[in-house]
């Protein structure tokens, strides 16, 4: 995540770093699922205070652009109906897992394939 604020003539930093997480969620280069930093470590990462990031947070948070998961962090929410958000948060699970389980993004496609495939022909 690559995020740039121009105190000079970009407008308020809360509405910046709302505006930019926003637009890489919707195009894609925030995947759903993507966790991001704290507040405090973004905060410090773009010498802002904590109050301006939270800020930025909460309003996207209300937007439905991410959703905080408690004590879990901060994630890029799905798009979408409930139906989706649910099935996108499924795939993110089952792709962590898959990773952690050692399988290449192939073996992983496949699987998901041939379950899909199951699934689907009932």
């Amino acid at each position: 995540m690559t995020l740039k604020i121009r105190i000079v003539d970009g407008g308020a930093p809360y509405e910046q770093v709302r505006a930019q997480i926003s637009e890489q969620a919707r195009s894609g280069a925030l995947p759903v699922g993507y966790r991001l930093p704290t507040v405090r470590g973004l905060a410090e990462q773009l010498g802002l205070a904590a109050n301006t990031v939270a800020k930025a947070y909460r309003a996207l948070e209300t937007d439905g652009v991410i959703e905080t998961r408690g004590r879990n962090g901060t994630f890029v929410a799905a798009a979408g109906s409930a139906a989706e958000r649910e099935a996108a948060t499924a795939a993110g699970a089952y792709a962590e897992r898959a990773r952690r389980l050692g399988l290449s993004e192939a073996q992983a496609l496949y699987a998901a394939r041939d379950a899909l495939r199951a699934a689907y022909a009932e």
